[in-house]
């Protein structure tokens, strides 16, 4: 894009306010050219940034959950269930890593209110939980997650039988060759639920509730028939007739690499490795991934996906860990600099500081303008691993007497 082409930009992107303009001028001068600096120094950013976006919604009805985001379109976001469902497991790693016991408060309100909104069959909110939203698979497992962090990290018994509940709805949802088709975003099914089967399979192992991993492995045995001889993955896009993300390919993948970690299934693993692999060669040496791939991973878009970036950093770095290669973890670290150089730590407007956009340059095809909250929640996790040597979330273990 050049300087001519903001005057085409759709009004209701509103280019020509001050921070917007001033955002657009500073990616058309480079999208990733801020100072890379200590680890710490961006996960306190970042975790300093997601406060602030659940701080926005105090006083409201959706207080204590954590804004989506923010947009050129619409300011900050309401409250996101499923985002705010993962960032409770964010926020406990960083409450030590970063010596921040307030952040363990934080993590106790985003699950109250994520208690609030469930419904009696067990199922919580698509969306923004607004009236008349419907249960959507992905979005309920990204929940769980939370409920696991919630039982497992804080002792939480409310959140194991909530977790229970909201598996129960999930398994009922599955047809039966593995695939979810009902409760699907555009309706259409979608390889990248693996890593809301994740949560089903956590659940599984701390209720002891053979179920649940059954199910579990149902969905990703469908979603390894979708798996092509590159390790790309198909039926992987939000919308079937283009390229997946750079986000939901890395979402497919950290999928299959936790169940088969938590089931002891060597064939999730491989098929991790494959794609992560596949991915891996199409890394630039400055740390940049393509925002959408086809098979053969084709790059078929010219900005990158940051929030993409970061979360395929996770999945090297978790593939570093199992297996011990240097090869992953170096390109997690490159990817890692890479979203380093997306964030600034030194403006003066706090909607921008500590921020992660989601496409750089800004105007990329996803989250367009936007800084959405999970961008800054992968960063922060690839940090505080990459840091720690440690899991985000930790593997869970069973623990006995749990409800069915």
């Amino acid at each position: 894009m050049n300087p001519s082409s903001l005057l085409e930009l759709p009004l209701r992107y509103k280019p020509w306010r001050g921070r917007h303009l001033r955002l657009l001028m500073r990616d058309l001068a480079g999208a990733a050219r801020q100072p890379e600096r200590d680890h710490r120094v961006h996960l306190r950013g970042a975790i300093d940034w997601l406060c602030r976006a659940q701080d926005v919604r105090n006083n409201r009805p959706d207080a204590g959950g954590v804004a989506a985001g923010w947009s050129f379109e619409d300011g900050w976001l309401p409250s996101y269930p499923e985002t705010t469902g993962y960032i409770i497991e964010t926020f406990i790693a960083a409450a030590e890593q970063l010596g921040r016991p307030e952040l363990i408060q934080r993590a106790q309100r985003m699950i109250d209110w994520e208690l609030s909104l469930q419904a009696s069959d067990g199922a919580f909110p698509g969306h923004f939980g607004e009236p008349g939203s419907h249960p959507v698979i992905f979005n309920q497992g990204q929940i769980m997650h939370g409920l696991v962090a919630g039982h497992v990290q804080l002792g939480r018994k409310d959140c194991l039988e909530a977790g229970v509940r909201a598996a129960h709805w999930l398994v009922a949802q599955q047809d039966d060759d593995g695939c979810y088709r009902r409760f699907e975003h555009n309706g259409v099914p979608h390889v990248y639920n693996t890593r809301a089967i994740w949560a089903l399979a956590s659940m599984g192992v701390v209720a002891n509730e053979t179920r649940f991993t059954q199910a579990a492995r149902r969905n990703l045995d469908w979603a390894l028939l979708q798996q092509t001889d590159s390790g790309w993955f198909g039926t992987n896009a939000f919308v079937p007739t283009r390229d997946p993300f750079t986000h939901t390919i890395a979402y497919a993948i950290r999928g299959f690499i936790e169940v088969g970690v938590l089931l002891g299934e060597e064939r999730y693993l491989r098929a991790a490795d494959l794609a992560a692999r596949g991915i891996m060669a199409r890394q630039r040496e400055d740390g940049w991934l393509a925002g959408t791939y086809a098979d053969g991973w084709k790059p078929t878009a010219g900005y990158a996906c940051v929030t993409g970036v970061a979360q395929m950093a996770l999945c090297w770095l978790r593939l570093a860990q199992i297996t011990g290669k240097a090869d992953f973890r170096e390109a997690a670290r490159k990817a890692i600099g890479y979203v380093k150089r997306t964030q600034s730590l030194d403006d003066n407007d706090l909607i921008v500081r500590g921020a992660i956009p989601g496409s750089a340059p800004i105007w990329g095809a996803y989250s367009r303008f936007e800084f959405p909250n999970w961008a800054a929640k992968f960063f922060a996790d690839a940090l505080l691993m990459d840091m720690a040597g440690i899991a985000v979330p930790p593997v869970p273990a069973a623990a006995e007497g749990s409800p069915k």
